[in-house]
């Protein structure tokens, strides 16, 4: 297969759905013939689990490390998920590994999911590149996901929330325990500050598989630079460089102060032309919440911007919204491009439900919506889903849409 093929072949098993479990993706990678010696940094989480690889990856590669980075979804481009050196993957060597995979799996009953693909083809892929390090994010939940399979050097918990609340149960500490999950026997564990019932959850783990657990609660430190902006960034800095401790990776203030002032990770507050736009996929209650504080760090209690607001309708819709209405001079509901999509109809009504005041209408496109945004003063603020955030990366910057991924 081609590059566009591959991809079209490799959408195509969302179908299957999501299947959580650890038997299929170790068939796989034993199929493959996986083997590493790289030290692998294992990051689950339900907010902050992308920042801390993007940090980890980007103070790694400032020391001087090989190093492979594995996140999920990608933004714009397929290739964004899987990064050997801050580089994405070659399309031939997607192209390849998906092939091969296709071929290994033709008479598989059931058939791996996306996603055990797309993880066994990154670890295949940068194991064969001979890295030193691999920054591994969990997807969906952390005890049966697909990333699970490996022991890594380091296991991390970002901040732990409600999000996938129908996978991954329906408490905090049900939540908690899934994501604890990733937790190996000997195998040290860094946490970021924690609600009291998923701290409780985390530690308990820790200590029934003799894991030493160390809970990060200081900031970094306000003289070093962060390139992302945010006092919950300043956490997962400091999550990303305990990590690194506990992990035994040898970094020097050189490579971590370099790394931290330049790492990237788009959509996550994001600002283009000058902070005319500012996108963020706070795609959850939690994110949500972290996006206005972080917009009132930035620009003051009394800034308001242009609302393009998109959000999936498995999400919790009305808490989002009460997060973001405040943000709002006016607000602009979009479709987003998935199946998941909540009606942009909806999306009005949950915003006139917690703001009443305020001028909320659909637009049917996000290309029509960004146009009549631009046509007020204010920023224009783009959030609620990280399909909205790539569909507007794309169109800003004069890149092809995307196809659909999971997410």
């Amino acid at each position: 297969m081609n590059y566009p093929d591959a991809l079209a072949w490799l959408y195509a098993t969302q179908l299957t759905g999501i299947k959580l479990g650890l038997e299929t993706v170790r068939r796989l990678l034993d199929a493959v013939g996986f083997e590493t010696r790289a030290r692998i940094l294992h990051v689950a989480g339900t907010n902050g689990k992308g920042s801390v690889c993007a940090m980890l990856d980007a103070v790694c590669r400032a020391e001087g490390l090989r190093t492979g980075l594995f996140t999920s979804p990608h933004l714009v481009s397929f290739r964004e998920r899987v990064r050997l050196d801050g580089r994405p993957i070659p399309e031939t060597a997607v192209a390849e590994g998906l092939t091969r995979l296709r071929d290994l799996t033709a008479d598989w009953n059931p058939p791996p999911t996306f996603f055990e693909y797309v993880t066994v083809l990154a670890l295949d892929w940068l194991g064969r590149q001979h890295v030193d390090v691999i920054v591994l994010e969990t997807g969906l939940g952390g005890r049966l996901d697909a990333t699970n399979a490996l022991t890594p050097a380091v296991s991390v918990v970002t901040s732990v929330d409600c999000d996938h609340m129908a996978w991954l149960g329906d408490t905090l500490a049900a939540i908690a325990g899934e994501k604890a999950g990733i937790i190996k026997p000997g195998v040290p564990v860094v946490s970021a500050p924690q609600d009291p019932a998923a701290a409780d959850v985390i530690a308990r783990t820790a200590a029934e598989r003799g894991s030493e657990l160390r809970v990060v609660h200081a900031p970094l430190p306000a003289d070093w630079t962060l390139a992302l902006p945010g006092t919950h960034q300043r956490i997962n800095a400091a999550v990303a460089l305990a990590a690194l401790d506990a992990a035994g990776i040898g970094t020097t203030e050189r490579a971590r102060r370099e790394g931290l002032a330049g790492v990237e990770w788009p959509g996550r507050f994001q600002r283009l032309e000058n902070g005319r736009f500012v996108l963020d996929g706070a795609h959850n209650p939690a994110a949500a919440r972290r996006l206005a504080h972080t917009w009132h760090e930035e620009y003051g209690g009394h800034h308001r911007a242009t609302l393009v607001l998109g959000v999936l309708r498995d999400k919790d819709l009305a808490a989002i919204c009460r997060a973001v209405a405040p943000l709002a001079a006016r607000a602009l509901a979009v479709p987003v491009r998935s199946p998941r999509a909540a009606a942009p109809e909806e999306i009005c009504a949950a915003l006139a439900l917690v703001a009443p005041g305020l001028e909320v209408r659909t637009a049917p496109s996000l290309g029509e919506a960004l146009a009549e945004a631009c046509e007020h003063p204010e920023p224009v603020l783009v959030a609620g889903s990280f399909f909205l955030v790539g569909e507007t990366l794309a169109l800003l910057t004069d890149q092809d849409v995307p196809l659909e991924s999971a997410q």
